[in-house]
C-alpha cells in the first residue's frame, strides 16, 4: 500500500490586505507554522510520499517564508513532489529557481508532462509545472503507460471549467488518463470525482485567508493498494465562518448563539437581516469587543407604517386598501394574519427577503 499526503494551496507570504494590522500579524503568523504543522501531519500518518500540487508561495516571498516552508519539506523525508502553480510558477526571480531545496524534494520545472519513477513504491508521478501565470490544458491525448504498478499525477490545474486558462481538467481526461490518483491544486474548496478507474482530487487550501474561504480547512490523505481510498484530515488554525441570521427581537442573542470561545483566533461575520425594533442593534459591535475577530454587518430595517402605501391610484394601493379595510372589520387574530399578509406582500413588492412565519 502506498500513503500519500495531498495539499496545495499554501499561499505563503499572501498580503492579507483586507485586514488590520493586528490580524493580518496574526494572521501571517499562522501561514508561517502551517508548513510545520503539515510535515506533522505527514509524519504522524506514516506517508510514503507528499504530493504539492502548486501555489505553496502566493507570488514574491520572504526569507522567513522559504525558510518555512524548506524546514518543513526536509522534516518530512519521504518524497516531496512539487508542481508549481500560477501563483509561484517556475521562472525568474521564483523561490525554485532562486533557492536550494532538501534532496527529498522533486520538483517539475518545465509546462509539459513528465515523471519520475519510485522503483520502492512501485509507482510513477507525473507532473508538470506553470512557467507563466496561466497553463494551456496539459492532459490532452495523455495516457500514462509506464511499467509500475501505480500511475500518479500532481498538477496545478482547474477541473470546474474546461475553458480555464488554468490548466483545465476534465472527467473525459482522467477516464483516459490510465492514472490510478490525479492530485491537483488550485481550487480552494475541497472536492473529487471518479472517472472510470481514475480518481481525480483537490484538497482546497490548509488554511482559509478570507470570507470567501470558509470552513474547516485541510489536506487529503490517500491510500493506494488495490482501489484508492480518500480521508480529508483538518489542520488547526484560523478560520472563516460566514453566517446570515434574523435579528428577531435581540440581535445581541443572535449574534452571540455563533461565537466561538473567547480567545479563538477564528474570524467570524454575521449578517443580520430581517425586521427590529428601532435602536436594537445601537452599540451592538461594543458588546462584543473581547471578540477582536467579530465582523457584524447591520442589514436589519425597522418596521414603518404597513397601510402607507394604500393610498396610492394603482394596484399595489388597491390591494393595501383591501386588506386594510378588512383588517378593520375582522376580529384581532384575523386583522394580525391580514397586517402579516400586507408586510410579507410589501417586502415582495421592495424586492426584499422574505422569511415566512
Amino acid at each position: 500500500m502506498i500513503r500519500i499526503l495531498h495539499t496545495a494551496d499554501w499561499h505563503i507570504d499572501a498580503p492579507l490586505r483586507s485586514f488590520t494590522d493586528h490580524q493580518r500579524r496574526e494572521l501571517r503568523a499562522s501561514l508561517l507554522e502551517l508548513p510545520g504543522k503539515i510535515a506533522d501531519l505527514c509524519i504522524r500518518e506514516g506517508c510514503d510520499l507528499v504530493l504539492l500540487a502548486g501555489d505553496v508561495f502566493d507570488g514574491p516571498y520572504s526569507r522567513e517564508g522559504y525558510e518555512a516552508v524548506y524546514r518543513a519539506l526536509e522534516r518530512m523525508e519521504v518524497p516531496v513532489f512539487i508542481a508549481p502553480g500560477n501563483h509561484d510558477p517556475y521562472r525568474d526571480l521564483s523561490p525554485w529557481v532562486r533557492e536550494s531545496w532538501p534532496e527529498n524534494v522533486y520538483l517539475f520545472r518545465r509546462q509539459e508532462l513528465s515523471s519520475f519513477a519510485i522503483r520502492e513504491l512501485d509507482c510513477r508521478v507525473y507532473g508538470a509545472a506553470y512557467t507563466a501565470s496561466e497553463c494551456p490544458g496539459l492532459l490532452e491525448s495523455f495516457h500514462a503507460d509506464c511499467a509500475e504498478a501505480h500511475a500518479l499525477l500532481v498538477l496545478h490545474g482547474d477541473p470546474t471549467d474546461p475553458r480555464s486558462p488554468y490548466c483545465p481538467v476534465t472527467s473525459a481526461q482522467i477516464r483516459d488518463s490510465g492514472l490510478d490518483y490525479a492530485a491537483l491544486g488550485h481550487i480552494h474548496a475541497q472536492g473529487r470525482f471518479q472517472a472510470g478507474a481514475g480518481l481525480c482530487v483537490w484538497p482546497g487550501c490548509p488554511m482559509g485567508k478570507g470570507f470567501d474561504e470558509t470552513g474547516i480547512k485541510g489536506v487529503c490523505i490517500a491510500e493506494i493498494e488495490d482501489s484508492v481510498s480518500v480521508r480529508f484530515l483538518p489542520v488547526e488554525g484560523p478560520r472563516f465562518f460566514d453566517y446570515t441570521v434574523p435579528a428577531l427581537a435581540d440581535p445581541a442573542e443572535a449574534v452571540g448563539v455563533l461565537l466561538p470561545p473567547q480567545g479563538s483566533r477564528d474570524h467570524i461575520r454575521v449578517r443580520l437581516t430581517g425586521e427590529t425594533t428601532a435602536g436594537a442593534t445601537d452599540g451592538l459591535a461594543l458588546g462584543f469587543a473581547d471578540w477582536p475577530n467579530l465582523t457584524i454587518l447591520d442589514e436589519t430595517t425597522v418596521p414603518g407604517n404597513v397601510w402607507d402605501r394604500a393610498g396610492e391610484d394603482s394596484l399595489t394601493g388597491l390591494f393595501f386598501r383591501i386588506l386594510r379595510d378588512g383588517a378593520k372589520e375582522s376580529d384581532p387574530d384575523t386583522a394580525a394574519t391580514l397586517e402579516l399578509a400586507a408586510r410579507i406582500g410589501r417586502k415582495i413588492l421592495e424586492g426584499r427577503e422574505v422569511e415566512l412565519p
